[in-house]
């Protein structure tokens, strides 16, 4: 009876299975044939369905004929092929790392891709196709063997993201020094990471087509063995599964699929992290879609959805003389953002909310040793700041300067420079206090306002106001900063309130805002100057150039309320540092507390970004470091930490200036460059 019972139900089921997937991949294959279709019919030029069908059966005018053949035959070829490697990469890496964020975007690859082909551009060697990807393919395997050897591949586990987004924005703020530093020879190299999908002709779909099929051929050789790790490492090599070398295999394999798509499109954001993921609802129904053999083709055929898709949705909604201005990787990382949100809001957080790192209680010697040293270190630094720079100068001509009796050049030199000193120190010190309040109230040693995405709010909210309105004002800049950061830290914390400001959770719906904020800063740069990056980089770089005293007012007033708040509540700042019980068995109101300092923390972090730009890692290290050298008493790590991101930010700019003087850097290049290091060794630490 047991076997009479069991063999009809197993039969029906395995047909239904197959055909259910043989239905599923029909109807993909015919979305992406329709989106194909729909997508070569749009363009610039005043070629419609029917000069396109005249074209591609050989009775078309000649001028009809070059567009499509020329033109959208090869975008739209560009954009099945990218979309593909792309999915088929996120599968691969999905499986290998049993994490279902990683991706091309999360391991860094296009980050390491794009720093490699900036260091070679710097050089001004012209490089081949097949070379340029060979050095991409380069650059993204070093960032991805990096973030995996930092983060681990437990399954379940966020800090892949983590590593993978901190290290990204390292090598992006170096690669972005570079394209400062040298234009002419890196021309064209930021329109490019933003990511499109248009092309001049086949040469570039043909030359990397044999790299996907040799890619997606390896995946599908190593599919059985990738498999078996899903059971866990033990059980694999029961199998008799060479566990390190199938994922390093893998890893290779999903590396050089994406290398394949940067270097014909630069990077489509987000699409290796949607597409897998979306082929995992038709895996619940469909169990053929377990296997990698079955899923890395599905999620291909999704990722050329989503890339064709992204791409006809941007040239139904958008002018088509506009349109070709908006790169493909702005929609997509746009989705891709609010796509990661989501996840993260409902993705299951293990590691709790928990207290900072605990240190040792320092004696009030220590304390007020550390402070003295850190006065004297910021006085010479401000004395450096002023004196040294493109004109070097003198203490006697800033003494003179002040009583109103220095010349010409120098009245000119210190009346540009000092108040690029003064916006540098308050933005230190503003990001560093809304730093510790962050960590204080959310209890996560990974909270910072960059990473939080409240930097990249501000950010998007003055260059809003600064890109339609030219000539607004100091006050003006930091009001529409602020409510980019009001805007977007509603979204953050909001989110993530629920279950007690969790870490993952709270860092990574951060990490998606600040993901879109960047694509939506990136789509009004191209909207309103595309033939002016430099400008945009500038700002986004941190730089305080050309900033003048009523400039940095706004900054200081809210720098001076808040450290007002931070003297006058340090105690309610100890309790809510401390956990979730007892500052309610205190008497005090949770809610309300976290949602002042959060204010002010907003409040800081929007008008230092008006007067200085985006500055990262600030907020993470200051805090970290005072709390190292000082204890965890508010009282002293206040001081120390407005001290710290003072010096740091300080310093920063002197050296963006001085370094490679006449040529400058901003502060935030510098401070991510510091910042960087520091994030991972955070992230390695906690994970101890």
């Amino acid at each position: 009876m047991t076997v009479t019972a069991t063999t009809p139900t197993a039969r029906p089921a395995t047909v239904t299975s197959r055909t259910g997937a043989a239905a599923v991949t029909g109807a993909l294959v015919l979305l992406v044939a329709a989106l194909a279709v729909v997508d070569i019919t749009q363009g610039t030029a005043a070629v419609g369905p029917v000069e396109v069908l005249k074209a591609l059966t050989g009775r078309a005018d000649p001028a009809d004929a070059s567009v499509v053949v020329a033109s959208r035959l090869p975008r739209m070829t560009a954009g099945l092929l990218v979309g593909a490697v792309l999915g088929m990469a996120g599968a691969a890496l999905q499986a290998v790392s049993r994490n279902v964020l990683a991706s091309p975007d999360t391991l860094a690859v296009n980050a390491g891709s794009y720093f490699a082909l900036g260091l070679v551009a710097v050089t001004g060697v012209s490089l081949p196709f097949l070379a340029s990807s060979g050095v991409a393919f380069a650059g993204g395997l070093a960032a991805a063997a990096v973030v995996l050897g930092l983060s681990g591949l437990g399954a379940g586990t966020v800090r892949l993201v983590l590593a993978g987004t901190a290290l990204a924005l390292g090598l992006t703020a170096v690669t972005e020094g570079l394209l400062l530093l040298f234009p002419q020879q890196t021309e064209g190299l930021y329109q490019w990471n933003q990511g499109n999908i248009g092309q001049n002709g086949f040469d570039g779909v043909v030359q990397m087509a044999p790299v996907a099929v040799v890619g997606l051929a390896g995946l599908l050789l190593i599919a059985r063995r990738v498999d078996a790790l899903a059971l866990g490492d033990d059980a694999a090599r029961g199998l008799g599964v060479p566990v390190r070398s199938t994922r390093v295999t893998a890893v290779v394999l999903a590396t050089l699929l994406s290398a394949a798509a940067v270097t014909l499109a630069g990077p489509i954001g987000f699409v290796g992290l949607c597409a897998p993921a979306l082929v995992r609802p038709l895996a619940r129904r469909i169990r053929g879609f377990l296997r990698l053999r079955a899923a890395v083709p599905v999620a291909g055929l999704i990722g050329a959805a989503l890339v064709l898709g992204a791409d006809v949705l941007l040239r139904t909604f958008v002018a088509a003389d506009t349109a070709v201005a908006v790169p493909t990787g702005v929609v997509t990382s746009l989705l891709g953002a609010v796509f990661l949100v989501v996840m993260a809001a409902r993705l299951r957080d293990t590691a709790g909310a928990a207290a900072p790192d605990k240190l040792r209680i320092r004696s009030r010697r220590v304390f007020l040793t550390t402070l003295t040293v850190l006065v004297l270190v910021l006085v010479g630094t401000v004395i450096a700041a002023v004196l040294l720079g493109d004109s070097k100068l003198l203490l006697g001509d800033v003494v003179n300067w002040a009583q109103g009796r220095a010349g010409r050049t120098v009245s000119f030199v210190l009346d540009t420079r000092t108040p690029r000193v003064f916006a540098a120190l308050l933005a230190g010190a503003a990001l560093a206090l809304a730093g510790t309040l962050v960590q204080a109230v959310t209890r996560n040693p990974l909270a910072e306002p960059s990473v939080l995405g409240v930097s990249g709010g501000g950010a998007l909210g003055a260059v809003i106001l600064v890109t339609t309105v030219p000539l607004a004002g100091a006050w003006s800049v930091a009001g529409a900063a602020f409510a980019g950061s009001a805007v977007t830290a509603v979204v953050v914390f909001g989110l993530a309130a629920r279950g007690g400001f969790q870490q993952n959770r709270l860092v990574l719906v951060g990490i998606g805002v600040a993901t879109a904020t960047t694509a939506l800063i990136s789509l009004l740069i191209v909207l309103t100057d595309p033939f002016n990056a430099t400008k945009a980089l500038t700002w986004l770089s941190g730089s305080t150039y050309g900033r003048t005293l009523p400039d940095v007012l706004p900054l200081a007033a809210v720098l001076a309320a808040g450290i007002a708040v931070a003297a006058v509540r340090h105690r309610e700042l100890d309790l809510v540092s401390l956990d979730e019980d007892t500052p309610r068995l205190l008497g005090l109101d949770l809610s309300r507390g976290r949602l002042g300092f959060l204010v002010v923390s907003v409040l800081l972090t929007a008008t230092a970004v008006a007067a200085a730009g985006t500055i990262g890692f600030v907020g993470l290290v200051a805090p970290h470091a005072a709390r190292a050298l000082v204890g965890r008493r508010h009282t002293r790590v206040v001081p120390v930490a407005l001290l710290l991101g003072a010096v740091l930010v300080c310093a920063a700019d002197l050296l963006g200036r001085t370094v490679i003087a006449p040529a400058q850097l901003g502060a935030g290049l510098m401070t991510a460059a510091i910042g960087t290091p520091y994030f991972l060794y955070v992230l390695v630490r906690s994970r101890r």
